[in-house]
């Protein structure tokens, strides 16, 4: 299966995680209703969960031969990298809510994980590519195993 496809599959995991998270936090304790910027912070919150989520599915699976044997930087990048797609997400969001008045919960979700996906997708994909998982930056997948040091014996040729 190609990466881009890979990175399709673990892409459509993570839109229906985001998906869910979000419309059953906008319809209960961050409604409109209740809360005026509760779609602002239901988008934050299902984006975070469905980064994580997408971080495993990509680390492990998508870009599995070029990930890094440090996670944390690798994650830390992931993290930047996602963070910026959910700007861009929250954006769409933030301007057909509260610029365009459009506050349904279907003007919502075409904005936030329709639009804002895939703008999100194309901006996140190309960063994956070119800087978290670039073939140049990583290194072995596992950590290697130090090898010993020749005997004093060994190095004289003796």
């Amino acid at each position: 299966m190609s990466q881009l496809a890979r990175f399709g599959v673990v892409g459509a995991i993570g839109f229906v995680v985001d998906t869910v998270i979000f419309n059953v936090l906008r319809a209960t304790i961050l409604s409109p209703d209740e809360i005026h910027s509760g779609p602002f912070w239901a988008k934050v919150i299902s984006t975070v969960v469905a980064i994580f989520v997408n971080w495993m599915g990509n680390r492990y699976w998508t870009f599995r031969d070029q990930r890094r044997s440090v996670a944390t930087r690798e994650g830390v990048e992931f993290v930047i990298v996602s963070l910026g797609g959910m700007v861009i997400s929250l954006g769409c969001l933030g301007i057909s809510h509260y610029a365009l008045g459009l506050t349904s919960a279907l003007a919502d979700n075409i904005s936030g994980n329709v639009i804002g996906l895939v703008l999100g997708t194309a901006f996140r994909f190309w960063l994956y590519k070119v800087w978290v998982y670039h073939p140049e930056r990583t290194g072995p997948a596992e950590p290697v195993t130090p090898t010993r040091a020749p005997a004093p014996s060994e190095l004289s040729g003796q």
